[in-house]
């Protein structure tokens, strides 16, 4: 049953990664030809980013099938950590997107302060725009939802890279729209607006790799989760004192160690019943794939 779960979650994540790569390649293709005959740098800069998102899509399914392997003789707690990986990953992409279109937006500024007259796009740039804010909005939505059901990081990361080419799709209408709706004296409405997104998405990418870098370095789960821990364990009858807790993140699954304290004068099987409780308990909580370990003490 298992293994049949673990397949279920592969290919749900594959399917909802190839739908965001097919929208990927029509708009990128889209916004390219619409860049080059609307005569819009922002819209050829808009198309590079959903160029970025493509990429990314692949870098998912490989990391995905990597991760979905059971555990072996080199990787006793599976290969979850490829899925953050895979996060990681795609944090630093939307990295690389946004710092390209603060650059871009910041070189475009700097001509027209020089005085140079920047060139008035095209409508078919500006109907570009609006079909990707529309469309990829749809993909966020769809992307998020399905990666927060699966649970997987690296699904909900590629869907605020969906929502990251909306963003920048705004800015580029704003700019675009701008300066067919104003002239060309307004033209610089175009690089503003790409600035100001660039900056929003490097706030959605330090998210990303914040949390994914934490995982990779064994962070703990929160101050909170871990006190639901505690309390979780003592809810088992003659069960006290958790100590030495310890817990980190494995891709989407949850390992949990703790020292736990009993009645030195329990049978066997009454202590080995009551650390089953607990575990069963963990699971139910931070779901079945949990990894509890247990080391039980004599109460003094």
């Amino acid at each position: 049953m298992q293994g049949g779960g673990v397949m279920t979650r592969e290919k749900e994540i594959y399917k909802v990664t190839l739908v965001g790569s097919a929208g990927n390649l029509v708009l990128l293709t889209f916004k390219f030809v619409a860049g080059v005959l609307g005569h819009s740098a922002a819209m050829i800069a808009d198309a590079v980013h959903s160029l970025s998102d493509f990429f990314t899509d692949l870098i998912v399914l490989v990391f995905v099938k990597v991760s979905s392997k059971p555990q072996d003789e080199s990787h006793d707690y599976g290969h979850g950590k490829f899925e953050t990986m895979a996060t990681l990953f795609v944090g630093l992409a939307l990295v690389g997107a946004a710092i390209g279109i603060i650059v871009s937006g910041a070189v475009k500024f700097a001509h027209w302060l020089g005085g140079e007259m920047l060139e008035v796009p095209g409508k078919l740039a500006l109907w570009a725009a609006l079909a990707s804010i529309v469309v990829k909005e749809l993909l966020y939505r769809y992307t998020v939802s399905k990666g927060r059901k699966l649970d997987s990081p690296a699904v909900v990361a590629n869907a605020w890279h969906h929502r990251s080419d909306a963003y920048s799709s705004i800015g580029a209408a704003i700019g675009i729209g701008g300066a067919i709706l104003l002239g060309e004296r307004w033209a610089v409405l175009d690089p503003l607006a790409s600035i100001v997104v660039g900056a929003m998405l490097l706030k959605v990418a330090w998210d990303l790799l914040k949390d994914s870098m934490g995982e990779l370095t064994d962070m703990s789960l929160s101050a909170g989760e871990e006190k639901e821990i505690e309390s979780i364990i003592t809810s088992v009858p003659d069960v006290s004192e958790p100590h030495n807790l310890r817990t980190r993140r494995i891709g989407n699954r949850v390992a949990i160690e703790s020292h736990i304290r009993m009645d030195g004068d329990l049978p066997l099987h009454i202590a080995h019943e009551h650390a089953t409780a607990i575990e069963r308990k963990l699971k139910e909580r931070f779901g079945r794939d949990t990894l509890v370990t247990l080391h039980m003490e004599p109460r003094k």
